[in-house]
């Protein structure tokens, strides 16, 4: 079973490692890519980190037995506190299907939840057949707004939401 630790600087290098290793599996499923990440300086990974240690923003590792194998992001909205964005989402191929992006998607809902958001948004490409699939089956519909994805201008990004009141 995978257990969550919170990104923080004291594990500011297995974030770098995960976030690496994330890009470089899943290219299209991130608005930023490894070319442009793995040129990040020590400050910059310190500073991502710190940006994901406050009152608004948290983010996530998963480890198997002292591997990581999976990380998570959310922030809450600047104009709609009340929506959170969860951001970031990357499972190790090896840990698909064994429960990992659940554990993650519930810690990311239950802070969110706990500083009074009532639903988590998330944007994914239309080539993520498979994310889709997971974000449907841990109850998350289609909201119907789409935007160009950014990498890539053949690929849309979908919009999902549920509710975690």
């Amino acid at each position: 079973m995978a257990v969550l630790q919170h990104i923080t600087p004291q594990i500011a290098s297995s974030y770098k490692s995960v976030r690496l290793r994330a890009l470089r599996d899943s290219p299209s499923a991130f608005g930023s890519t490894y070319q442009r990440e793995c040129q990040f300086s020590e400050q910059d990974w310190l500073d991502r980190v710190a940006n994901l240690c406050s009152e608004r923003a948290v983010g996530y590792l998963a480890f198997h037995q002292d591997k990581s194998c999976g990380i998570a992001a959310c922030f809450l909205g600047e104009q709609e506190p009340v929506t959170a964005q969860l951001i970031s989402m990357w499972v190790d191929p090896a840990y698909r299907r064994t429960g990992v992006g659940r554990i993650l998607v519930d810690a990311i809902a239950a802070w969110a939840r706990d500083r009074g958001a009532h639903a988590l948004q998330l944007m994914v490409t239309s080539s993520n057949d498979a994310a889709m699939e997971f974000y449907r089956r841990n109850g998350f519909s289609m909201t119907g707004h789409t935007e160009p994805y950014p990498n890539d201008p053949a690929l849309i990004e979908h919009e999902m939401s549920r509710s975690i009141l």
